[in-house]
């Protein structure tokens, strides 16, 4: 029984195990869907570890999306001294929430 794993997914990496939930950056797909990242870097069973180069072969974890939303809204201003220049944006970023089911390996 594998209990960790790190994937690759929207530039960063995550260690995971079965059970985790976590919020990544938007994937494509409907809620209840299934999802398979295939970029594994590692992965450990608590006394085997075995490390990719860069990825491991054959190793998936698979995943289950539980919600395709948005964050909360983030100010960003910007400020220029003796120049009158003021500028406010939001900006809300789309984000998927997974959670991992198996890692097989």
């Amino acid at each position: 029984m594998i209990h960790l794993a790190v994937i690759h997914t929207g530039g960063k990496q995550y260690v995971v195990s079965p059970g985790d939930k976590l919020k990544i950056a938007k994937l494509e797909g409907a809620e209840g869907s299934a999802v398979i990242f295939s970029d594994v870097f590692l992965t450990s069973n608590g006394e085997k570890t075995a490390i990719g180069t860069p990825t491991i072969l054959d190793a998936q974890v698979e995943a289950t999306i539980l919600k395709q939303a948005r964050t909360r809204k983030m100010i960003i201003s910007k400020y220029h001294n003796k120049t009158r220049y003021r500028k406010r944006q939001g900006h809300r970023q789309h984000y998927t929430e997974v959670e991992i089911g198996k890692i097989v390996v």
